[in-house]
Formats: structure tokens, C-alpha cells, sequence
């Protein structure tokens, strides 16, 4: 019988970048034709789970899930099991999950497939858009996703050679409208609704297009983000230390709003 996490569990680990790999293991008819899955989530075949696990690296707990949590994923966790993966079944899978309120991403966004990790390509020397959304799409879209950063002249060409989903430059899918950016872009093209990544998206949306008056926190992540680009000349570097500033961000959006800090400390 094989591990059990609850939904409330995987709920709070969504978007954590600490949490599980979350794997959909829906039979591939019932995937493709569903309106959502679990954010951050990829989907495999669950019937040869076996053949699919090297490719996902060592070490890292994995959680599958169907439709209900019952014999689809039971199957998948068996398999994984005995290629020695550390595995979880979603209790009551992903209905049981979205009954608890749990946030949902879309499943049919043209360009995008959940089966194969997916590469991304934009400008160099990033500075807020082009590392906030990396940091959106690993934590809420495709954890196993690559991104390469070139001179902005040769972005659409180089994309078009690796079949990359270019990023964060004019005429292509994911890039600002209107007085928005690409993070916000990237929030409605998968219809992300979690209130703190929205909070988080007017503090990127104000650093990223000189408005700092639409959160407090905005002023403060351009000089961050302007300051880590001035020390660290490698981009992708840049996008792995990066990775923490939006960690912490989402994390405080979530948790951490209405808690203070003040001197002197009052005494224990």
C-alpha cells in the first residue's frame, strides 16, 4: 500500500520550491481533454512510470495523482516503489484536491506540453520580468523547464532552432500588454488564481514598470533585482540566486503580510 498525502498537505507545498515533484498520471485521454491540473505538475504515462523516473533525477520525493487516488495512481506509486522512488498518492486525487480549494492551472495553453520539460529563451542580462517569470514558471508551470538568455536580436531565431517558447520581448505570446508585463501575462494565459501570487504579480508588475506607488515592496525589489545584475555577470547564475528572492517574496505574500518586526525586542 503506498503513501498517502492529504490535500490540504500538497496545498501548502504548491509553489513552495521545496515541495514535491507532482506528477499527473491521468490516462492521457482523460489529461488532454481536462481544463486544469495541479500547478507545478508535469504528466506522465502511468503505466510505465518505471521507464519515466531516471529522466527525473535522484532524490527528490515525487507525488502522483489521478482522478480519484485510486487504482491509475496506485499502479504509477508501485512502480515507482520498486525503482526505489520516494512516492506519495494524493489522497482522493485531483478532485479531492480542488474540492479542498486547491489552486488549479490550465491544462489547454497552445505551445505548452506538460509531458516533456519545456525551454524558454529571452534577453539578456535580466533584471525583474525575465527572472520573476523563470521563477513563476518552475514553481506554477513546468518545474523542469530550461531557460536560455541571448542577445535580444537573435531571441526569435534562436528560439525558433531549439523550438524554445520565447519570452519578455515584443510580438510574441508571453510579453507585456498593455501597461501589464509578462509575469502578469503568464498569470492569465494559465488562469493562476492564488491571491498571493496575484499580490506578488503588482509588486513585479510596479518594479518592472517604473510604477513602485502599486505595492510598497516594488521599490525595493527593483534595487534588489538592479544590484544583482551589477554583481553577477553570469545570467543563468543570476537566475538561480534569483530563484530565493522570489521564493521569499511568494512566501511572505502568503504567510507573512500582516506580521511586524520592531526594535527593541520586548523580552521573551
Amino acid at each position: 500500500m503506498p503513501r498517502r498525502i492529504f490535500p490540504h498537505q500538497l496545498i501548502e507545498a504548491i509553489g513552495s520550491g521545496s515541495g514535491p515533484l507532482v506528477v499527473d498520471v491521468r490516462r492521457e485521454p482523460v489529461f488532454k481533454a481536462a481544463p486544469a491540473r495541479i500547478p507545478g505538475s508535469i504528466w506522465r504515462g502511468h503505466a510505465n512510470a518505471a521507464d519515466w523516473l531516471p529522466a527525473l533525477g535522484h532524490g527528490r520525493d515525487i507525488v502522483v495523482y489521478c482522478i480519484h487516488g485510486h487504482n491509475v495512481s496506485a499502479l504509477a506509486a508501485a512502480l515507482l516503489e520498486q525503482s526505489g522512488a520516494d512516492v506519495s498518492v494524493l489522497e482522493g486525487g485531483i478532485e479531492a484536491y480542488a474540492a479542498a480549494g486547491g489552486p488549479l492551472i490550465s491544462n489547454q495553453v497552445p505551445g505548452l506540453d506538460p509531458a516533456r520539460p519545456s525551454v524558454w529563451i529571452t534577453r539578456e542580462r535580466p533584471k525583474i520580468d525575465r527572472i520573476a517569470c523563470p521563477w513563476l514558471i518552475r514553481r506554477f508551470i513546468d518545474p523542469l523547464a530550461a531557460f536560455h538568455f541571448v542577445a535580444a536580436a537573435w531571441v526569435k531565431d534562436v528560439a525558433a532552432e531549439l523550438g524554445a517558447i520565447p519570452f519578455d520581448i515584443a510580438d510574441v505570446q508571453y510579453s507585456h500588454r498593455g501597461d501589464t508585463c509578462t509575469f502578469d501575462t503568464l498569470i492569465e494565459d494559465f488562469q493562476l488564481t492564488d491571491p498571493a501570487l496575484l499580490h506578488l504579480a503588482r509588486i513585479v508588475r510596479g518594479a518592472d514598470t517604473g510604477r513602485p506607488e502599486l505595492e510598497p515592496q516594488a521599490a525595493g525589489l527593483l534595487a534588489i533585482s538592479l544590484g544583482l545584475s551589477a554583481i553577477e555577470p553570469d545570467d543563468l547564475v543570476q537566475l538561480e540566486r534569483g530563484m530565493t528572492i522570489y521564493d521569499a517574496l511568494y512566501g511572505w505574500c502568503r504567510h507573512a503580510v500582516q506580521e511586524t518586526h520592531n526594535w527593541p525586542a520586548v523580552a521573551a
